[in-house]
């Protein structure tokens, strides 16, 4: 089902106005220049920008609240103290969700300022929040106004492929603070941040089989076929021979890579026992370069594109979690990745009508601490210390006239405020309502078939969703990437559950079926598109009602094409009034703040929002 419209396919310097005055960096054709090319009209720049975001999503999750200005239409102002008050203009769309022009904020729209003169009485910080805060702040202003200094236009963005648009995305759109990486110097984060773009050689280490474990799937089932595919003959022999040199039986180790700042920071004290021992033996580099993506602990192989992946641990806090590899997750990911593609190959609609890629975490090398891993009231990041997990590379799976790019990236505007989305959409030929049917007949069948007839779902957000484009950069299909982690079922049992293996059922996480729809609302509708539906009302001038009306025909086209599975509609609604309003910033500054856990955290929830896919 698609909305017609006459409405003419408008460049990606075209667009309706969007209510923002003209030139503001909310105005869909942008600025025609930045005129702030230096590096403090680059910060100035990047403050304002996070601060609107940063009021946006406060507003969002209710730690603010925002007063319509009287007698100014789109006018807002948030009191601080007697003496300061923010003023502003903004729209509001599905969700609840606020944009903000950042050239209308009055005074002066520093994000630091600001949580320094509120964090009290307006957004009740307590102190140490307030300082591990203000830290991250700073961080992910020092990485935004690092990619400004080397933005492309769209035009040559839309060009790069998927390694390369990788290192040019701004993080996480709806998490304030998405690039703090606590932990990091300013020369770690030159070099191995994502914006950097850096490739390097990563060492190895041989762990002794008495505290490391293989796990593999397919045709890497034992580590023998997982080396042979990733180390060279040469590269095989050194490793041994660093171990027979030292008087140790290359057999009983198992070899995986190691991130650098890992082994100085972490690996190198905390098992300095077992290094003393020789359990752990640092080996040199495979040869091969490797360069961070997004999630900045997950590596592609640039010196051979077709081979797999690399996660790996890092101990650094960033977007609410220290990014660490968790044990049991880690052990079990080959066997989640064989059951989730034993439904994909077994289900016709999957593997043969939406070709869904899942990229499979097909190996892993597990390596426990022999005193964190049997104390589990201890900070979870010390049981997550050292590991590696190896993934599918997109590429294997790509036509030669196919690209893959992160969903994430259908959210990038360039310097003069040009749309990525926009770009594509020209490119294409189609009419912009057509292309974004086609973006979601793309997305979501796959994602609601998982739902509907397995109760399985996935966290599809921008950087775990990539979409697939064809040569005339039209959606064609979707990877997803990382699942293992996001995969969870239904808490009620369904006949699809029986066979699964017991690895499996007792490492996934469960949810009640009320809840298990908040994946896909919160990952991919509140995530992504709460975000991308008025970007597209500005660039494409196609109204947010109509982009949501055009998801909710694509759902209602899935639930029509199945209609024997009507009950799972009811059990799995996701087409109801109201949803839970989960709450990302919220948890870091007013539940958990910067303190040790012994467990991750999760989203905290507050209240309920209106559905946009509920016509009522």
């Amino acid at each position: 089902m698609s909305i017609p419209s006459t409405a003419p396919i408008p460049g990606p310097d075209t667009g309706p106005s969007s209510g923002f005055p003209p030139g503001s960096a909310a105005d869909p054709a942008g600025p025609p220049s930045d005129p702030e090319r230096s590096e403090s009209g680059r910060w100035r720049r990047a403050s304002r920008e996070l601060f609107a975001k940063m009021l946006a999503e406060f507003a969002y999750e209710g730690i603010i609240t925002p007063y319509a200005e009287h007698g100014q239409p789109g006018g807002y102002e948030l009191p601080v103290n007697e003496e300061l008050t923010y003023r502003f203009r903004a729209r509001r769309g599905a969700y609840g969700h606020w944009r903000i022009d950042p050239s209308s904020i009055t005074p002066d729209a520093d994000p630091l300022e600001f949580v320094a003169a509120a964090h009290d009485r307006v957004l009740g910080l307590s102190g140490d929040t307030t300082g591990h805060l203000i830290r991250e702040l700073t961080a992910t202003l020092g990485a935004d106004a690092a990619l400004a200094a080397e933005q492309l236009p769209v035009e040559r963005l839309v060009e790069l492929d998927h390694a390369g648009l990788e290192g040019r995305q701004t993080g996480h759109p709806w998490l304030v603070a998405n690039k703090g990486r606590l932990g990091f110097s300013a020369s770690d984060t030159r070099r191995w941040a994502p914006e950097a773009r850096t490739p390097s050689a990563l060492p190895w280490l041989a762990v002794h089989r008495s505290l490391a474990t293989y796990r593999g799937t397919g045709v890497v089932a034992d580590e023998d076929a997982l080396y042979a595919q990733e180390l060279s003959e040469t590269t095989r022999e050194s490793f041994a021979r660093v171990l027979t040199e030292r008087g140790l039986r290359p057999e009983e180790y198992l070899w995986l890579p190691i991130h650098p700042w890992q082994w100085d920071e972490s690996i190198a004290t905390l098992y300095a026992p077992q290094i003393a021992a020789g359990l752990l033996v640092p080996l040199p580099s495979d040869g091969d370069l490797r360069l961070p993506q997004q999630s900045i602990r997950t590596f592609l192989n640039v010196s051979r594109p077709h081979a797999r992946s690399v996660k790996l641990p890092l101990s650094i806090l960033n977007t609410l979690v220290w990014r660490g590899l968790p044990t049991e997750r880690t052990l079990a990911a080959p066997a989640v990745t064989a059951w989730v593609l034993g439904l994909r190959d077994a289900d016709p609609f999957l593997a043969e009508e939406t070709r869904v890629i899942l990229l499979g975490e097909t190996a892993s090398v597990t390596v426990e601490h022999p005193l964190y891993d049997r104390l589990a009231g201890v900070p979870y990041q010390y049981r997550e210390l050292l590991g590696c997990i190896w993934r599918e590379p997109i590429d294997s799976f790509l036509e030669p006239h196919e690209r893959a790019r992160t969903l994430a990236s259908l959210l990038s505007t360039d310097g003069r405020g040009h749309s990525f989305t926009a770009e594509l959409v020209r490119r294409s030929g189609l009419e912009p309502r057509e292309w974004l049917r086609r973006l979601f007949a793309v997305l979501l069948p796959p994602l609601l078939h998982f739902l509907y007839r397995y109760g399985t779902v996935f966290s599809p957000h921008g950087e775990n969703a990539l979409v697939v484009f064809d040569e005339r950069d039209i959606p064609v299909r979707l990877a997803v990437k990382d699942f293992v982690d996001d995969v969870n079922l239904s808490a009620e049992p369904l006949p699809e559950f029986e066979g699964m293996p017991i690895e499996v059922r007792e490492v996934l996480l469960t949810e009640q079926p009320s809840f298990l729809t908040q994946f896909i609302h919160s990952g991919l509708f509140v995530g992504v598109f709460r975000f991308l539906a008025p970007l597209c009302e500005e660039r494409l001038r196609v109204p947010e009602v109509d982009f949501w009306a055009l998801v909710r025909a694509e759902i209602l086209a899935y639930q029509h094409r199945f209609p024997e599975l009507k009950h799972r509609f009811e059990t799995f609604d996701l087409l109801v009034p109201r949803i839970q309003r989960l709450c990302l910033n919220r948890n870091r500054l007013q539940l958990d703040g910067y303190r040790d856990r012994s467990s991750r955290p999760h989203a905290a929830v507050l209240g309920t929002v209106a559905n946009p896919l509920n016509p009522g």
